[in-house]
Parts: C-alpha cells; structure tokens; sequence
C-alpha cells in the first residue's frame, strides 16, 4: 500500500495525501461547546498534530492511538509551529500496513551494538561483575533479546526499537572514558552500572506495537527497582558473590535519575553514582537534540519551538538532507543471536507527568 505524503515532506500549504499512525487522540469542546478531536499522528520520519472539527463524536473510535488513517489536507501553523489541517479521515485495516514506514527507527546497526556490548563486558576486570554480566547479557537468551530490541524510553530519548542497546552501549563507552581521566573512580563498578541502569526497561515498557507503552507492573513498580530485583535475583545465583558488591551496584541503579521528583528511591551517595546519573542525562539529552535537528532540514543554527520538558526554547542546527530519502530504507530488524564472547500545547497526553519518572528515564 502506498505510503504517500511523509510527516517531513509536510509544508505550510502544501497538499497531504498519505497514510498515518495515530500516536496520541485529545478530545476537546470549542467555546460554542462543540466537540473536536485534536490528533498526534506520525511516520517514521516524524510527528504532527492537527485538529478534527467536523463529526468527532463519530470519527473518534477510529482515531485511537494505534490506528492507521488515511488522512487527506494541507500543511498549516498553529502559533507558529507546524500543524495538519485535516480534511478527510479514512480507517485503514493495519493488516495491509508495513510498520517500518511508521515506527521510528534509529540511524544504528544493532549487530555492531551487540558486538560492542560484548566487548565492554570483557573488558570489566572484577570477575563476580564479568560473571553478573555474562549471565544477563549472554546467557540468558531471552533477556539479551529483548535488552536489544527494548526501546530506552516511551517518547524522551532513543524511543525507538533498539534505543534500550543504543544508549546503554554509549553509557558504557561514556564509563570508560571517563573513569580513565580519573584515576580514582572504580572503573568496573562504573561500567557494570552503565550497562545495567536501564535493565528494567525491558519489562517496565510494552514495545510489541506502536505506540509503546507501560506494563502493569512497569507502572506500578518502575523500572530503577525492577532492575536493582532482576540484578539481586542473578546475583544471587552465582556462587559467592560478595553482598557488598551487590549493594553498590543495585545503589548505582536506584539512584541513577539523581533525585527523588525524578523518581530515584535513593539520591547518589557514591562517586560513581554521581557519575553515572551525569552520563545517562548526558546521552539522553544529546539524543533528543540530534532528532530535534534531524528534524529540521533548513542548515544553520535556528530556533526550535518551546520544549515543555526543557523549559526553554533550543537554538540548534538544522540537519537538512544529503539525498533524497530511499523508501526501501527500514528501521533496524531484530539482530541474529550473536555469540558473546564464552561462545544491548496542545491538549496533554493522559500520561502523568514527565517529572514524576524523571524528565529523561
């Protein structure tokens, strides 16, 4: 089926005939007390919004999040930001649909990721850390599966599939860096807790279908404590593994959004702690500002619109094309099994609040 217009090809006036996957639906009432329906739809390219006006009682069961229109209209503005006027909505069976045109992907290789995973295990010296994360990352086949398609976040950073692996890798090289320009931070125990930080994230985040979502227990437990549990557990099924080892590490995890309104049960106590919640803010930010640009394709620095989670408008630079985009591009499949090395506004969305589990976790 024909994909047609892409979310990046959208211009203020121009003509939009395309398929679409709903990622958020608002309903909402005009001053004369009217009902309309405020849509988020998006492509593997991009996100819009745009508002229903007409019949929107009626069209409302068929715009839930997860469902694919066909949406004909026009680009427009809405306060100076990019807005879809929408004419004309038709349902459209998913059954006939390619989810690589509409699920974002991230520019990765995910074999080289896992392969990099691998090699960062090696190189840990502490060899109850080594045993720990062998048998999480490379034993355990259905954990490594899912570490390496898990997306890292619902919509902040690296949500996408393999974003989960993406970011923990960059932690990991992040870790070695920095533990070799300070000679005093345990080099291991850094490590070990870069790899690990988001292990819950595999179980916190529903990730089969678009739009990702939260698990039962993802909600209600979260994934700093889901983690440090999974981290006890196979810890607890090596021989001796020392207790306080285990405590620095699960205190690593805990902590790692660095505050309690950022939902960290525990604060960083410990240098490593300090260190590793800087470089999981670090990469996160730095991943939103990379799609931030790519997503606007005039060169130069220019200002973005205001960014709620941020508090603040972004001066950045525009990323415009090399090349036309090729439609035979797809976000990364899940990888073969690879061998370890003994043989990872407008109306508000009905999610809480982006600071009660933390701005970038």
């Amino acid at each position: 089926m024909d994909k047609g217009t892409m979310v990046a090809e959208i211009t203020e006036g121009g003509r939009v005939e395309g398929l679409f996957l709903v990622k958020e639906m608002n309903r909402g009432e005009t001053k004369a007390g009217k009902p309309f329906l405020r849509l988020k739809v998006m492509d593997r390219s991009g996100e819009i919004s745009g508002p229903v006006w007409d019949d929107a009682e009626a069209l409302a069961p068929l715009c839930r999040p997860g469902s694919y229109l066909r949406i004909s209209g026009q680009g427009d503005s809405y306060q100076g930001s990019p807005q879809l006027r929408i004419n004309r909505i038709t349902p459209v069976d998913g059954a006939a649909i390619d989810p690589a045109d509409f699920i974002p992907g991230g520019d990765i290789d995910l074999r080289q990721l896992a392969v990099e995973l691998d090699g960062l295990i090696a190189q840990v010296g502490d060899l109850h850390l080594k045993r720990l994360l062998s048998a999480i990352f490379i034993e355990d086949r259905e954990l490594r599966r899912r570490f390496t398609i898990a997306p890292a976040a619902k919509t902040m950073h690296h949500a996408y599939l393999g974003g989960l692996l993406e970011h923990s890798v960059a932690l990991g090289r992040l870790a070695l860096a920095v533990s070799g320009l300070y000679p005093a931070v345990d080099r291991d125990l850094l490590l070990a807790g870069a790899l690990l930080h988001d292990l819950g994230k595999t179980e916190e985040l529903t990730y089969e279908s678009y739009p990702f979502g939260y698990s039962n227990r993802g909600r209600l437990v979260g994934h700093l404590v889901m983690g440090a549990e999974t981290v006890g557990v196979r810890a607890g099924q090596l021989p001796d593994f020392p207790a306080a080892r285990l405590e620095q590490l699960q205190h690593l995890i805990l902590s790692h959004h660095g505050r309690h309104e950022f939902g960290a049960p525990t604060l960083p106590m410990m240098q490593e702690a300090f260190i590793l919640h800087f470089l999981d803010d670090l990469d996160a930010k730095l991943n939103y500002f990379a799609r931030l640009g790519r997503q606007t394709p005039e060169p130069g620095y220019q200002w973005t619109e205001y960014q709620r989670n941020l508090e603040r408008f972004l001066y950045l630079q525009g990323h415009p094309p090399e090349a036309p985009a090729d439609p035979a591009a797809t976000p990364p499949k899940e990888p073969k099994e690879t061998a370890g090395p003994g043989d990872n506004h407008q109306p508000t969305s009905p999610e809480p609040p982006i600071r009660q589990k933390g701005l970038w976790g």
